[in-house]
C-alpha cells in the first residue's frame, strides 16, 4: 500500500471500513477489537500514525501524522501478539500489513480481510462470547451472544445435528418411537423405497445414523439421538436438555399449572414422543369441520398445521439459539413449552 491509496481513502474520513489510530508509541490494546470487527463483518484497514481531528472540515488539516516510534519493531509486535492466544485466529498474509511514508512520516497499516465462514467468530482474549466485536459505522460493538452462536453454527459445513456420537448404537434408540413413526411415514408415503428397508437402514437415509469413514463403525448422530432415542441415553448425552410443557390456562387458586408434562418414567424423553404427547394437548377443542376429500375425511386445518409449525419452529429454534446440539451437553438446552391456551399462539419459556 502506498502514500497515495492511503491519501484518497482518507478522503473519506473513518467509516466502516477504515480505522484510524495515533499509536505513537506502542500498538493501543483496541486494535485487537477493530481486527475482530473486521474480521466478522466485511473487513477493513487499520492505520497507525494518522490521528483525526473530526470536526475539522479542511482535508489538509483534518489528519495529523505521527511517525511511528521504533516503526520495525511495532511491526513485528503486531505479528507476535496476532500469532498469539490474543487472538482466536490469524486470518493475516505478510502481504497484508506494513510500513509506508506519508507526508514524511512513517505510518504503519494493516488490511484485515472479511474473515471465511469457517473461521468465525473471530474474537479475543480466549472468550468467544465477550470477545466477538462487529463493526458498525465508525465503531467497533460487542456481537451479541445470538449473533457469536450464529456464527459458529454457520461455521460448520455437516450441520450440528448430523454429528457422529462416538459409543451410541441402535441400542440406544427407543425401537417404539422409532417403529411409530414409520408407520406415520408410511401411511404418508405408501410408495416410499425406504418403506422396505430396516430400522438401521431407515435411520441412515433419514440422517439419523451414519457410518464413520475413517474406522467403518456406525454411530447415530446427534438428530438420530435426540430424535428416536431412549431416554437414558438422551439424558447421559446432552445433560442439560429438559423437556417439558406446562399449561398454565384455567389455573384453581393456588396452583401453578393445570397440565404438565415432564420426566415421570411414563414416557420415552425423546423428541419424537414429546412432540406427540403435547401436540394434541395444544389443539384440544380447536374445531375440525367435517371435509371429504373423493371418500376420505379430511379434518386438518391451517389451525391445527400452524400449531405443529410453531411447535417444530420452537425446538429448532431453541437448539440452534443455543449453538447447536454440541451446547445441550454444556447446560444450555432447556425446553419448556408454557401454554395459556390460546391467545392465537402459545408462551415459549426457553
Amino acid at each position: 500500500m502506498d502514500s497515495r491509496t492511503i491519501l484518497e481513502m482518507l478522503r473519506f474520513g473513518e467509516h466502516i471500513n477504515l480505522e484510524c489510530k495515533k499509536a505513537e508509541s506502542k500498538l493501543p490494546n483496541s486494535v485487537w477489537e477493530t481486527y475482530s470487527s473486521f474480521a466478522n463483518t466485511d473487513g477493513g484497514i487499520i492505520l497507525f500514525g494518522v490521528e483525526e481531528h473530526v470536526r475539522e472540515t479542511d482535508f489538509e488539516k483534518r489528519f495529523t501524522f505521527v511517525s511511528i516510534k521504533n516503526s520495525d519493531q511495532r511491526l513485528k509486535d503486531f505479528w507476535n501478539t496476532v500469532n498469539s492466544e490474543k487472538v482466536s485466529s490469524n486470518i493475516l498474509v505478510d502481504a497484508d500489513a506494513g510500513l509506508c511514508e506519508v507526508k514524511g512520516e512513517t505510518i504503519m497499516w494493516i488490511q484485515v480481510p472479511q474473515a471465511d465462514y469457517r473461521s468465525k467468530p473471530v474474537f479475543i482474549n480466549g472468550n468467544p462470547m465477550k470477545g466477538t466485536f462487529k463493526r458498525n459505522h465508525e465503531g467497533d460493538y460487542h456481537c451479541t451472544e445470538e449473533e457469536v452462536k450464529a456464527m459458529l453454527r454457520d461455521a460448520s459445513d455437516s450441520g450440528n445435528d448430523g454429528g457422529l456420537l462416538n459409543g451410541y448404537t441402535m441400542d440406544d434408540i427407543d425401537l417404539n418411537s422409532l417403529r411409530s413413526y414409520r408407520i406415520e411415514f408410511e401411511h404418508r408415503n405408501p410408495d416410499h423405497i425406504w418403506n422396505g428397508e430396516n430400522d438401521q437402514i431407515f435411520l441412515k437415509n433419514m440422517g439419523g445414523y451414519a457410518i464413520d469413514r475413517a474406522t467403518g463403525k456406525g454411530w447415530l448422530t446427534a438428530a438420530g439421538l435426540l430424535m428416536f432415542g431412549k431416554g437414558l441415553s438422551v439424558r447421559e448425552r446432552f445433560d442439560n436438555i429438559r423437556m417439558d410443557y406446562i399449561d398454565e390456562s384455567n389455573l384453581l387458586p393456588g396452583s401453578r399449572w393445570s397440565d404438565r408434562l415432564t420426566y415421570d418414567g411414563m414416557w420415552e424423553n425423546n423428541l419424537y414422543n414429546f412432540v406427540r404427547q403435547i401436540t394434541p394437548k395444544l389443539v384440544n377443542g380447536i374445531k375440525r369441520p367435517f371435509r371429504l376429500e373423493g371418500m376420505v375425511r379430511v379434518d386438518d386445518t391451517p389451525v391445527h398445521k400452524a400449531i405443529r409449525e410453531a411447535v417444530a419452529n420452537m425446538i429448532i429454534h431453541r437448539l440452534s439459539y443455543y449453538g447447536g446440539f454440541e451446547s445441550c451437553k454444556k447446560g444450555y438446552g432447556i425446553f419448556i413449552f408454557k401454554s395459556r391456551k390460546f391467545e392465537t399462539s402459545s408462551v415459549v419459556n426457553l
